[in-house]
């Protein structure tokens, strides 16, 4: 299920099943703010080991286009180890390591079965990719490829092809599990793909020889197993897919792009009555909206008949019947951002994709709460649901097989051609009812975007890093191989080129452009309304509206330019202004390597450690340079104590801090001080709710080490400690997305001019010795997003407009933005590894000895 709240703004309610039920929102009906990851109404505090990031960040993701063996390509899996407490259990599911058996007797049914490993969860289990269809020859199989490749790579010859027209295996991808707690998409799954390996009948024939069927069987087995909606780092996998800093989401991702599904199903829980996509406005503007409303509203209207079909009633079983938000619903469940799977499959050509949230809750409180009996009853209707649902849509797709293949030959050629979007009315997608002019968003697309070299570049390294994720996420880049001028612009060598005239230019676009304020289109937003990577990366990204890219010197890359270097003479001048660089010092700081501060925010490492730069310089791609500037203090190893969210937690670890994560439960229970020289809290610390010995040890450990303090849960500590004189205001709690910022020369000393907020707080009333680091942009700060005033005016963007944004004090840095949110805002990392630095340093001329409870 999308919500991680307990309700969903004013149109959810509960129902006598225990799950949530969806009622029109009526105009004008008020509504809560939403309790999101980061803001003010958070408790929790991450956890997650430290052993699930370093899976995170180093697992591999299989090429699944690199194997060209016919099918079925058959295994036998290794058995895992029997979990009792696999929380699957309990509700008569099957349970994680049951899976591997159950697949190798799928695969001894027949030969249509087929299952592939693509990669390992942040918690080290395997992920299984299932491919049903009917057997392949290699050769066949490479002419399938040639096929998918010509459908996206040459959409005008593709759809002329009669060999596509006739014998293309047409792509249909089913997701399970995706949120661990919301089990039942995998059981049924696992029904559907044995009624597939075993029917004889003509129609499942047909479509078999027509099509292949993929399952992911469990995307997110960490969850599946501890009975959370997280993977084992505590990332909501269905918020990561444009910054993929999960395993299990570059597993997906690498499908959606190997497998290019024209119709997905996303299963999740719990709304009851069953919900099935497509979604309320806004709608992405870089979509080819009217394809994808057209087929997903279609798809969804047989789902519609299948799941109440089944004869549930809300008397007898407590069942609702089906809802689509886009005929049933005004706001409150939109596909505006491409962080959702079914959102992000869109661009890579999927032209029907939807969530289906299944009816009877199971999880969290009535997990705990009701008698297994029950749960096993709920557990079963949701399992009949979801594969009434997943068969449906294998029906929609093998009487629309043609009308789906060329719409997405259509996505592609549009894309390929530059061709303006269509937008949606009642002429261009008739059959859909109600569409008004609240569904129409579309974008002006421009000719490129350059990702300049040389002295026009921010960083190199920062470049570098969003020219490869581009290419990860299969956006098509060149570089060019000599100076050029396009639009009236002169650029360097090596200067990379992102045509918009390529077949997933909206991918492109919806990645590096700024978005759009869309705070006056609706009064509130499901999740994240901006994300420009453009922006918040730590690149230089310029748009570039017209010209000729024809006679440039460009060449097409498979991955950036490394960039990494060291002088070869001299001491090293290493910058601080993206992530890998400060995990590159933090390398060298645990080698105890004698680092000392420079200016400017650079640090200087000793001709001596030579070596190992060169070492680092070639793991993060980041670059030494020759200095002869003086050396200024020495840096020590930082240990940071943590109350954050996980994707702020996941942030420090890959910047290469030493962390241990605390929370108020844990104080209280009695925490070693001397393992931390800083703290660091923006969610699960309440001073007030800590035992008497617990908030003595805490503020004995502050009235001698630093605090960097985060959104309204730092403010209210450093408040509590009396630490920094100044009062921080809370803005609109359901406020987020791209704003401009004015940065100072201290922690924000080379920072990108944009960043995030999420609750987004601002600081005034500021005593002796505060210093703004940064500040909001005077007027209106937001660039993209939603951030409207709350109702009695305050909270809003220009009431933040002016105000301090970041500020500091001898021992005290608090942001009121987010620069690690959910592991995204990669250029705005360096600001807090910046200041775990500077509150260190200073605690090292007032340390006392540390204090445990």
């Amino acid at each position: 299920m999308r919500l991680p709240r307990p309700v969903l703004i004013a149109t959810v309610a509960a129902t006598a099943a225990g799950s949530l039920l969806l009622t029109p929102l009526r105009a004008g009906a008020e509504h809560d703010p939403p309790v999101r990851e980061g803001s003010a109404a958070e408790t929790d505090a991450a956890t997650a080991p430290a052993s699930a990031a370093r899976n995170a960040l180093t697992a591999p993701v299989a090429d699944l286009a690199a194997d060209t063996r016919g099918y079925p390509r058959e295994q036998v899996l290794s058995p895992d180890p029997e979990n009792p407490a696999d929380k699957s259990l309990k509700l008569g599911l099957t349970p994680y390591h049951a899976i591997a058996p159950k697949l190798n007797a799928l695969q001894r049914l027949g030969d249509r079965v087929s299952v592939e490993v693509t990669g390992r969860s942040a918690g080290g289990h395997r992920l299984y990719l299932v491919t049903v269809t009917a057997p392949e020859s290699a050769r066949q199989t490479r002419a399938q490829e040639r096929m998918r490749e010509l459908i996206e790579s040459a959409p005008r010859t593709a759809a002329k092809d009669p060999a596509v027209k006739t014998a293309y295996k047409m792509p249909v991808f089913f997701n399970d599990n995706i949120h661990g707690n919301e089990w039942e998409g995998t059981d049924a799954a696992l029904a559907l793909i044995e009624r597939l390996a075993t029917a004889k009948d003509a129609k499942t024939t047909d479509l078999l020889a027509h099509n292949r069927v993929y399952f992911n069987v469990t995307a997110n087995p960490d969850g599946r197993i501890a009975g959370t909606r997280a993977n084992a780092n505590g990332f909501d996998l269905n918020r990561d897919f444009i910054t993929a800093s999960q395993p299990e989401v570059r597993a997906m991702r690498q499908i959606a792009i190997d497998k290019q599904p024209a119709v997905m199903l996303d299963l999740h829980g719990y709304v009851n009555g069953t919900l099935i996509e497509p979604t309320t406005p806004p709608h992405g503007e870089n979509y080819e909206y009217d394809l994808f409303l057209r087929n997903t509203y279609a798809g969804a209207l047989g789902m519609e008949a299948a799941v109440n079909g089944l004869g549930y009633t809300p008397a007898k079983d407590g069942v609702e019947p089906v809802q689509i938000p886009f005929r049933d619903q005004r706001e409150g469940w939109d596909d505006w951002p491409p962080i959702f799977t079914p959102q992000y499959a869109a661009f890579h050509g999927t032209v029907a994709a939807h969530t289906v949230e299944i009816p009877l809750a199971v999880n969290n409180s009535a997990y705990d709460t009701l008698p297994v009996e029950e749960l096993r009853r709920r557990s079963a209707i949701n399992v009949a649901v979801a594969g009434a649902a997943m068969r449906a849509t294998l029906d929609f797709a093998r009487s629309h097989r043609a009308s789906l293949i060329a719409d997405q030959i259509e996505v592609f050629r549009r894309g390929t051609t530059g061709a303006a979007q269509v937008p949606v009315s009642a002429e261009t997608v008739p059959g859909v009812p109600g569409i008004g002019p609240e569904d129409v968003y579309t974008t002006d697309f421009p000719r490129a975007y350059v990702i300049p070299a040389g002295g026009a570049q921010r960083s190199a390294t920062a470049a570098a890093r969003l020219v490869d994720h581009l290419v990860a996420n299969d956006v098509r880049v060149t570089r060019a191989t000599g100076g050029f001028r396009l639009a009236g612009r002169s650029y360097a060598k090596g200067s990379y080129v992102v045509d918009l005239h390529q077949p997933k230019r909206g991918l492109a676009n919806v990645l590096l452009a700024d978005g759009r304020d869309i705070s006056d289109k609706v009064s509130t937003m499901y999740d994240i309304s901006g994300w420009s990577l453009g922006r918040l990366w730590g690149a230089t990204v310029e748009r570039v509206e017209s010209g000729s890219l024809a006679a440039l010197p460009l060449r097409t890359v498979d991955s950036a330019t490394r960039v990494g270097y060291v002088a070869a003479h001299g001491d090293l001048r290493l910058r601080l202004d993206t992530p890998q660089e400060i995990a590159a010092l933090n390398s060298l700081l645990k080698q105890g390597v004698s680092v000392r501060q420079s200016a400017g925010g650079s640090v200087v490492v000793p001709s001596s450690a030579r070596a190992k730069a060169a070492a680092l310089a070639r793991v993060y791609d980041v670059a030494f340079d020759a200095t002869k500037a003086a050396r200024g203090a020495v840096l020590h190893r930082v240990r940071v104590a943590a109350a954050v969210t996980p994707g702020e937690l996941f942030a420090l670890r890959e910047m290469g801090f030493d962390v241990v994560p605390v929370s108020t439960a844990i104080l209280n229970a009695g925490f070693d001080w001397s393992t931390a020289d800083v703290l660091f809290v923006s969610s699960g610390l309440n001073h007030a709710a800590l035992t008497a010995s617990a908030r003595a040890a805490l503020d004995a450990f502050l009235s001698g080490h630093g605090l960097v303090g985060g959104g309204a849960t730092g403010a209210a500590l450093n408040a509590a400690a009396g630490l920094l004189a100044v009062k921080a205001v809370q803005g609109n709690g359901d406020a987020n997305g791209v704003v401009r910022v004015v940065n100072s020369t201290g922690v924000s000393a080379g920072a990108p001019e944009h960043g995030f907020v999420y609750a987004p707080v601002w600081f005034t009333d500021l005593g002796p010795g505060v210093r703004v680091e940064q500040s909001y942009a005077t007027g209106d700060p937001l660039v993209a997003g939603h951030w409207r005033p709350l109702d009695d005016g305050s909270g809003g963007p220009t009431a933040a407009g002016g105000q301090a944004s970041v500020v500091s004090g001898p021992h005290t840095v608090l942001f009121g933005t987010q620069p690690l949110f959910r592991d995204h805002p990669k250029g705005e990392f360096p600001q807090v590894g910046r200041a775990l630095l500077t509150v260190s340093r200073a605690a090292l001329t007032r340390q006392r000895p540390h204090p445990t409870s």
